[in-house]
C-alpha cells in the first residue's frame, strides 16, 4: 500500500503521537463503507429478506414468514415476565439531547473524552496507545461478531452490544476522568442532509465536518480533538499512525432523516427493526460523515462515533417504549454465520473494559435500560 502524507515512519507511544498539522488524510477507498441499503429498499424490504430469515419473525406486508406454531415456539424461548416497568430502577440517569444540553455540559463532555485520549492505555487492549483507544481496540477486535456481514448474514446482537458499549464508555468517563454531568445524545435525524451544519460539529466541540480533499478524507484541525492522532485502523490495521479525518457526503446523510426513522419505527418484530436500523440510518450516518466513521471496524476512532450511536440507542429505546413486550422478549440471529438463536440468555461480551462495572452479561440484563444492569432513560 502506498504511504499517504499522514503515515509516520515508525510506531509511536501514547505520549509521543504527534499533533502535526495535516490537511489530506487517507484515500477514501481505504475506509470502504458500512453496509447500507437505500430507504426505498428498506421501505419495500427488498434487501432485508435474506436466506437466514426463514425461521425468524420477520414480517412482510403484515404476514409472517413462518407458521404460527413456529412463532409460538420462538416466543416461548425468548420471553420473560411480561409485566411492564414494575421494578424499574430508582432515579435513572437522564440522557439529554445535545441542543438541550448546556454549554458547560457540552464542554465537560468533550473534555472528558480528551482526558481519556491523554491517559495511558490500561494494557488490556494491546496495541492501544491510550485509554480512549482501548475502546477503539475493543470494537476493532469484536467487530466480526457484532456486525452483520451482509443483509443475508446478520447478527441481531448489534444493537444490544453497542448499547452496552456506549454505557461502558460513560462509566469510564465518570470513574477515570471525573465526568459528573448528565450524558448527551444527538438527534441526528433533524440534521439529515446538513450534518456539516450540526451543532456538534463546531470549533468548541467535535470540530468541523469537511468534505474530501483530492479524493482523500480531510484531517480535522478544529474543535476539541484538533490534530488528534490514531494508531488503529482502517480495518484491522494496528500501529498505523494517522490523523482524525472526515469526508462528509450530504447526499448520504440525507438518508438518515425522518423517512428512515418512520420506516424502521413501523417494524413490529425485533429482527425486522434491527435490520432496518443497521442498514439504513445507522449505516448512512457512518458513511455520510466519511473518513474514519466510514470504516465499520475502527470507526470509534472518531469521537463522533459515540454521538452517532447514542442516537441509534435512542431509536432502539423509543421503539421499545411503544410495546412492553419489546423490553421483555428477543429473537433473531446471535451470529452472522450460522444464525444461532438469539435469546434472553445469549451472552454479550464487553472485555471487562470498565472493570467490575462491565461483566459479561446476558441479553436480559441489558434489554431494558430501566431494569437489569442499566439504569437510564432519554429526555424525550
Amino acid at each position: 500500500m502506498k504511504a499517504s502524507a499522514v503515515l509516520f515512519a515508525s510506531a509511536v507511544s501514547a505520549a509521543s503521537i504527534p499533533s502535526v498539522p495535516q490537511i489530506q488524510g487517507l484515500p477514501l477507498s481505504q475506509f470502504g463503507g458500512v453496509h447500507a441499503i437505500s430507504i426505498e429498499d428498506a421501505i419495500n424490504k427488498l434487501d432485508l429478506l435474506g436466506t437466514n430469515f426463514s425461521a425468524l419473525p420477520i414480517s412482510f406486508d403484515g404476514e409472517p414468514l413462518f407458521s404460527l406454531a413456529e412463532e409460538k415456539a420462538t416466543a416461548s424461548t425468548a420471553s420473560t415476565n411480561a409485566a411492564a416497568d414494575t421494578g424499574d430502577c430508582a432515579n435513572p440517569n437522564v440522557r439529554y439531547e445535545w441542543d438541550h444540553y448546556s454549554a458547560s455540559d457540552k464542554q465537560a463532555f468533550v473534555d472528558a473524552i480528551q482526558c481519556l485520549i491523554n491517559k495511558p492505555p490500561s494494557g488490556n487492549f494491546s496495541p492501544s496507545k491510550n485509554r480512549y483507544e482501548d475502546f477503539v481496540r475493543l470494537h476493532q477486535s469484536y467487530s466480526p461478531n457484532i456486525h452483520s456481514k451482509s443483509t443475508s448474514q446478520q447478527t441481531h446482537k448489534f444493537l444490544l452490544w453497542h448499547r452496552y458499549y456506549v454505557w461502558a464508555l460513560e462509566q469510564v468517563m465518570r470513574d477515570e476522568c471525573g465526568f459528573n454531568r448528565a450524558f448527551p445524545w444527538w438527534d441526528e435525524k433533524k440534521w439529515a442532509g446538513k450534518f456539516s451544519q450540526a451543532t456538534i460539529f463546531t470549533n468548541q466541540y467535535f470540530g468541523n465536518l469537511p468534505g474530501a480533499t483530492n479524493g482523500a478524507a480531510t484531517c480535522i484541525n478544529s474543535g476539541r480533538f484538533s490534530g488528534m492522532q490514531l494508531s488503529l485502523g482502517p480495518g484491522m490495521t494496528t500501529n498505523n499512525p494517522h490523523c482524525l479525518q472526515r469526508a462528509v457526503n450530504e447526499q448520504t446523510t440525507a438518508q438518515t432523516g425522518i423517512d428512515s426513522w418512520n420506516t424502521c419505527m413501523s417494524r413490529t418484530s425485533y429482527p425486522d427493526f434491527h435490520s432496518c436500523v443497521e442498514f439504513t440510518f445507522h449505516a448512512q450516518g457512518h458513511n455520510g460523515m466519511g473518513g474514519i466513521m466510514a470504516d465499520a471496524i475502527a470507526s470509534p476512532g472518531d469521537p463522533a462515533f459515540f454521538m452517532h450511536h447514542l442516537f441509534v440507542d435512542y431509536a432502539f429505546r423509543k421503539w421499545q417504549i411503544d410495546d412492553v413486550s419489546r423490553r421483555t422478549t428477543i429473537s433473531g440471529c446471535a451470529d452472522n454465520v450460522n444464525c444461532s438463536p438469539l435469546t434472553l440468555d445469549t451472552m454479550v461480551y464487553m472485555g471487562n473494559i470498565c472493570g467490575a462495572k462491565c461483566p459479561d452479561l446476558k441479553v436480559r440484563d441489558i434489554l431494558n435500560t430501566l431494569q437489569g444492569h442499566l439504569c437510564y432513560r432519554y429526555d424525550y
